[in-house]
């Protein structure tokens, strides 16, 4: 009998959500690299995640801050 595992595809907004949830938190920067993602998704994920990276022209050296894009703060 086979196991089945389920294979979670991420998409480029949920990779930027991801992205923006760790920045917010303070686990991450801005400054730092696309790449520094891969410490808190699972290794079994992270080949789609590239894969999904490279069809929206990302590179994992580009910035976290390319990534997110440009945030606006209402309470400036």
């Amino acid at each position: 009998m086979s196991q089945s595992t389920a294979v979670l595809h991420y998409s480029i907004d949920l990779i930027r959500d991801e992205a923006r949830h760790l920045i917010h938190q303070g686990c991450a920067s801005r400054q730092q690299p696309i790449y520094i993602l891969c410490q808190y998704i699972p290794a079994r994920e992270w080949a789609g995640i590239e894969c999904e990276l490279e069809r929206n022209n990302f590179l994992l050296r580009d910035r976290l801050g390319d990534l997110v894009g440009r945030e606006d703060w209402d309470n400036d």
